[in-house]
């Protein structure tokens, strides 16, 4: 068996307008044609998988940022938020004015006022990623999104919320500390999301279930990142890679930072490691 690896989407197998570079597919392509294999390990849920992006040729995904686990077709792990804790959380986000959208693999579920209240949010995450702000809305960033369904669910595998202030993601974090508490918000550490997943989830807690059903062993794998979220999965793996882009946490504890996603950053680290061949210099 060649290397396992594991690769982020936003940030890192994306760039921070959702393009996907040619020479990342090329470099991913090539591993796998030299005997590797290569999942996606996101924080998306299925639903927001593409199929420009499972038309690279994928050995399988991590979503959910660990909950969901899936290795050629095969469900080898899949944790949810409880409907009960699901009832708790929407009726508390309710109360307190918080408007949130049910990530589960089947879809996104928007909140009553979901729409009108993340437009200002949705632009200011479509800025940090690049894009023009004005052209952006709701309905364009999450096309996947379903407005007006039931949000008593029992299929979840995260909920995110918008943050109102910075302190709204502590008081749900002293809230539910049966959940995993977390924040997202695109290029930079400023959040603008809080999140809600399955306690004790992480990337790399799916990535030792994986090599378990595998029967392979931590040595062979190698993980790449941009954010905060990334970092267990490369404190767990034998290498771990930070983005060019990457924050500065990840980029410090890495094993070394490669090139931005928009730099070819991936397909150089995949040269440097020896998992391809640089084609360039045939």
């Amino acid at each position: 068996m060649g290397k396992i690896i594991f690769v982020d989407v936003d940030g890192t197998l994306v760039d921070y307008e959702n393009n996907l570079p040619s020479s990342a597919v090329q470099a991913i392509r090539q591993a796998r044609a030299n005997g590797h294999r290569v999942y996606i390990s996101t924080g998306r849920s299925k639903a927001e998988v593409y199929p420009n992006l499972w038309d690279i040729g994928l050995d399988g995904m991590i979503g959910g940022n660990g909950s969901y686990l899936e290795d050629n077709g095969q469900v080898v792990m899949h944790q949810l938020i409880t409907a009960e804790q699901c009832r708790r959380v929407v009726d508390y986000l309710h109360a307190h004015g918080l408007e949130f959208y049910l990530e589960s693999n089947s879809g996104l579920f928007a909140s009553e006022h979901f729409e009108e209240r993340g437009a200002s949010t949705i632009r200011e995450y479509a800025k940090r990623r690049g894009k023009k702000a004005d052209e952006v809305t709701v309905r364009s960033a999450f096309p996947e999104m379903v407005f007006g369904a039931p949000l008593y669910r029992d299929d979840l595998n995260k909920i995110s919320y918008i943050l109102n202030d910075p302190k709204d993601f502590l008081m749900v974090q002293e809230a539910f500390p049966d959940l995993n508490s977390g924040t997202w918000g695109g290029r930079g550490e400023q959040a603008l999301f809080g999140d809600l997943g399955v306690k004790g989830i992480t990337k790399a807690h799916a990535i030792s279930v994986l090599l378990a059903h595998l029967g392979a062993d931590v040595a062979d794998t190698i993980a790449f990142g941009d954010a905060k979220i990334d970092i267990p999965m490369l404190e767990y793996c034998a290498v771990g890679v930070a983005m060019g882009n990457g924050g500065v946490e990840i980029c410090k504890m890495a094993d070394f930072v490669t090139d931005a996603v928009e730099d070819d950053g991936l397909y150089h680290a995949f040269v440097r490691l020896g998992l391809i061949e640089n084609e360039n210099e045939k």
